[in-house]
């Protein structure tokens, strides 16, 4: 009877706490990346066969996924598969994982939990600086958007951006006649087909960053007016030679070589070409264009035919050396326009196994020396974190999550946290076994219609171990009325 008594109070004492277990799971059903509790019970020594009643043998987390519920915000993450993501008390400098990826930005203009804890993640380095000037940030005076490109591989992260100044205002005639002089519409038509070549070559790359680096090549002919000048001795007299299916002719003008000067000075003028001839008639063509293949021929001076000879084939290349040498012609051509040109790549390693090198993520254009003045506008896409201004994209930051080998043995903390022990193993990236949802957050995986039917058997449990008490107290009460 005695033990009766001790066996009821082992099952209030159990029930109680798994009513309690219970109830914070229902509590929590609202709660962003809560995981529920599930709670087991074992029974007590035995003696001579007789159970000394029950107790709670674990209370351990439930980790099953959670739903998914799209916010829209741009800094919501939820992550759809096994994992955490790092956070960081500034306070004490200790490590904590959480799947609540209802995130905010710091005062500090860092990426911050709604309760102040750091988010861990990789930052990017400045892998290219292309400069005219040696300026290193976007200011007010690159006003003329040119590319933003990313790439994503198996390797790394990465993203492109180019500036420049207003081309279109700077361009102004310069050089010399018959070597290489350009005026100012010639300037700009040669900066905006470099332009579109740039960006071209950038989508070749982008669509195999891979590929084997390999420079392109500008087109090189030379037209030898030599054996012919004596034919140009009046101003009906004319040379002239077909580009790309249009006639570019000169007729004669003072004398031989004040012609053949403006004759090399039209070349000049057609667009991505650029042209000398020297004082024997030689006319060199080269093409501003890295690839570009250029249909020159029927060369003539009045009747004559004179031989064309394509000195250096073009070639588009492969790689990043494509792009470089696409992007070296634009500088050029934007400085002889005396603008200015700037690019920056900005990239991420996309395998970092050990989590080594993380740490906070700056969220500020302008505190990251990128942009002047501009914080951006933030969006998180798988994970990876990028900022706006007008059309340039800017990468700046990638999420990073770990997951363990026992995710049961983790330590909740409260506040949506949990700490890490030797039970449930050592941190380990979890970028391979989930995926990361931006604009969205992970509900509690609660089940509320499971949660309920608990807690009315733990009810019933309570009571009946309430009622074992009193029906073992009435037995022991009949024993000592029927010794007196």
């Amino acid at each position: 009877m005695i033990s009766g008594l001790w066996n009821g109070i082992s099952g209030l004492d159990t029930f109680e706490k798994a009513l309690s277990s219970q109830s914070n799971n229902i509590s929590n059903t609202n709660t962003i990346g809560h995981k529920s509790d599930t709670i087991s019970f074992q029974d007590m020594m035995y003696q001579s066969r007789y159970g000394k009643g029950v107790m709670v043998q674990d209370i351990r987390k439930d980790f099953s996924q959670g739903g998914l519920k799209v916010t829209n915000n741009d800094l919501d993450v939820a992550i759809e598969g096994k994992g955490f993501f790092i956070v960081n008390d500034p306070l004490t400098g200790e490590n904590f994982y959480t799947r609540a990826g209802n995130f905010k930005v710091g005062a500090n203009g860092t990426l911050q939990t709604v309760d102040g804890k750091m988010v861990y993640g990789s930052s990017p380095i400045l892998t290219n600086l292309t400069s005219s000037d040696g300026t290193s940030q976007f200011t007010n005076k690159y006003n003329t958007e040119i590319t933003s490109k990313q790439i994503s591989t198996a390797d790394y992260i990465e993203s492109i951006n180019a500036k420049t100044t207003d081309y279109t205002l700077s361009a102004q005639d310069s050089g010399v006649s018959g070597s290489g002089f350009k005026d100012r519409s010639s300037k700009i038509s040669d900066i905006r087909d470099l332009i579109t070549n740039y960006n071209e070559k950038l989508d070749l790359y982008v669509s195999n960053p891979n590929a084997t680096s390999t420079p392109a090549t500008s087109q090189q002919t030379q037209i030898s007016y030599a054996s012919f000048l004596t034919d140009l001795q009046s101003e009906d007299d004319y040379i002239e030679v077909s580009i790309n299916g249009e006639n570019v002719r000169q007729y004669f003008d003072t004398d031989v070589q004040t012609t053949m000067n403006l004759f090399a000075d039209k070349l000049s003028s057609v667009t991505g070409l650029t042209a000398s001839v020297n004082a024997s008639g030689l006319v060199t063509i080269d093409s501003l264009v890295p690839g570009k293949d250029f249909d020159i021929k029927d060369a003539a001076i009045n009747n004559n035919a004179p031989a064309i000879t394509e000195t250096i084939a073009p070639s588009i290349g492969s790689g990043r050396g494509m792009v470089d040498s696409a992007r070296t012609a634009l500088k050029n051509a934007l400085e002889a326009a005396d603008a200015k040109f700037l690019e920056m790549t900005h990239t991420i390693g996309n395998s970092n196994a050990a989590l080594t090198g993380i740490g906070e993520i700056q969220l500020k254009l302008d505190s990251l020396n990128i942009v002047e003045n501009v914080f951006g506008n933030l969006s998180i896409e798988n994970g990876v974190i990028y900022a706006k201004d007008g059309e340039n994209k800017f990468l700046i930051g990638k999420l990073e999550t770990a997951y363990f080998i026992n995710p049961e043995g983790l330590n909740p903390q409260g506040n949506n946290l949990y700490a890490a022990n030797a039970e449930a193993g050592d941190p380990l990236n979890a970028q391979y076994v989930n995926k990361l949802v931006g604009g969205a957050v992970e509900l509690s995986n609660t089940n509320l219609g499971d949660g309920l039917v608990d807690m009315m058997v733990y009810q019933r449990a309570f009571e009946a171990s309430s009622k074992s008490i009193t029906t073992a107290d009435e037995f022991l009460k009949t024993a000592l009325q029927l010794k007196k």
